[in-house]
């Protein structure tokens, strides 16, 4: 899509148009604002669509316009010239266009112009709504504002109404809050990268602002005038990131306003900073013409007009002559420029070197830290650490006594407990003996009535007693 290309042809390629069906897009173009209690589905998803699609027209710099830069942050809520943008060959025009800037001005994703411009109160401020909605009341009929209060339906006020009493009604210019807030974002992100961000660094003209940020602040376009005056309100009422006094802008370091107003030497640093920046562009004009003589002199020459290359290399050596002049002139103010930055932030530093200084004797005077208090609860801690010391031993010494009276010496409780060790391993050796001893009586050892291949009437009772002796010394042997 080239910048050449027509508005509609460009309004047709916006994403929005493009990831949208025909059927889809008639439904967008209907009269949908019956759907909000209805359908509310339906309702927030086309309002969702069309806030899209007119942020993109805006930031696009779509919008029929006179200028020669289109504003890029504001929309003209114009119905002929709006919806007539928006008429789409086989769809017709949208129907709910005017609705849907209504419902969006209402929700704070618009604003109209003349009281952003005007109210010193910020936009996230909750107090904005019923100033606005006090505003609608006064300029408005009052069954209207009760109507955007929820207060009375469309029935109540007197049935549906028409598309071209809907524009009667939101006819004008609004701030388009997410592009400021875009370009603020960008505008901040620019200077804070800026080299060196000294004084003269923060201090702009409106010009000199333009010439800075209106090419920069959003996407392959740049900002218009009117843009520039919202996007400087936003920064300096909402975001407190800069001081606009007349023509004098001022970027306040980190949101710090404890300095709400441009200062003589803000204004003279400004003045000399634009100084060198006039002189810088004059010599660069002037070197393009000494260029340019050059030029036509060796055009002359060539064609032989020895006197119009005498003429032409007149001016170049008037033209030379001025430029060292301006040189030197712009040496003098950068070199005095540089100088009033040295001693403003002198300045500075002189005033944390006494904002330091009155801290430092704020905590030197307090009561806790004379030198009568500082000795008396010195001479506290050394006294209780003496008593804690003089607790200490004499607990230590009181066990010592103790132990001594009670005749016990470590030697004696050392045998004792050497006697007591033994005296468990001996009663643990003899119950070991015990438990074995039970065990070989709880064999059943049956003694047999004969003797291996003999009959039982062979066997006469003194062999059976050398038998039996014979086993129980046997099982003796195993217990021991």
């Amino acid at each position: 899509m080239t910048s050449t290309a027509s508005p509609k042809y460009r309004l047709l390629a916006l994403s929005t148009y493009r990831s949208t069906s025909n059927a889809r897009l008639k439904s967008l173009y209907s009269d949908f604002l019956r759907q909000k209690h209805s359908n509310p589905t339906s309702y927030t998803s086309n309002l969702e669509w069309w806030r899209q699609t007119l942020e993109a027209v805006v930031s696009n710099g779509l919008q029929v316009s006179d200028q020669a830069v289109p504003d890029r942050l504001i929309l003209h809520a114009d119905r002929a010239s709006l919806v007539d943008l928006f008429r789409v060959e086989g769809v017709g025009k949208p129907l709910s266009l005017a609705g849907v800037v209504a419902d969006l001005t209402e929700n704070k994703v618009y604003y109209p112009l003349s009281q952003f411009l005007s109210s010193t109160q910020s936009i996230y401020d909750p107090g904005w709504l019923p100033y606005r909605i006090a505003s609608f009341i006064v300029g408005k009929p009052l069954w209207w504002a009760l109507q955007q209060l929820n207060i009375l339906s469309d029935d109540t006020a007197g049935g549906h109404e028409s598309d071209a009493e809907r524009w009667k009604k939101v006819k004008g210019d609004y701030v388009v809050r997410s592009l400021v807030e875009r370009a603020a974002s960008n505008i901040l992100d620019k200077q804070q990268n800026t080299t060196g961000l000294s004084l003269a660094d923060t201090l702009y003209s409106f010009d000199s602002f333009k010439r800075t940020f209106a090419s920069s602040a959003i996407d392959d376009g740049m900002l218009s005038d009117l843009d520039l005056k919202v996007v400087l309100k936003y920064l300096e009422r909402d975001k407190k990131a800069v001081v606009v006094q007349g023509d004098i802008i001022k970027f306040i370091e980190g949101g710090d306003m404890t300095v709400p107003e441009i200062t003589a030497v803000d204004t003279g640093v400004l003045e000399l900073k634009t100084g060198v920046e006039n002189l810088h562009s004059l010599i660069d004009h002037l070197q393009g013409r000494i260029e340019q003589e050059m030029d036509k002199v060796s055009y002359a020459l060539r064609r032989k007009q020895k006197e119009v290359a005498l003429s032409h290399l007149r001016t170049r050596k008037l033209l030379e002559d001025i430029l060292r002049k301006r040189l030197s002139s712009l040496d003098t103010l950068e070199s005095t420029l540089i100088r009033v930055e040295t001693a403003a932030g002198d300045v500075e530093i002189m005033k944390s070197y006494e904002s330091s200084t009155a801290t430092l004797r704020a905590i030197l005077s307090h009561q806790s830290l004379q030198r009568e208090k500082i000795d008396e609860t010195m001479d506290a801690m050394m006294s209780a650490h003496a008593d804690a010391r003089e607790i200490d031993e004499v607990i230590r010494m009181g066990a010592d006594m103790a132990q001594a009276e009670a005749g016990i010496e470590d030697s004696e409780l050392a045998d004792e407990l050497q006697a007591l060790v033994q005296e468990a391993e001996a009663k643990e050796k003899a119950e070991e003996e015990r438990r074995k001893m039970e065990r070989l009586h709880e064999q059943e050892l049956r003694v047999p009535s004969h003797a291996p291949g003999a009959s039982e009437e062979a066997w006469t009772d003194h062999e059976m007693d050398e038998e039996f002796r014979q086993v129980r010394t046997d099982a003796e042997k195993v217990a021991s």
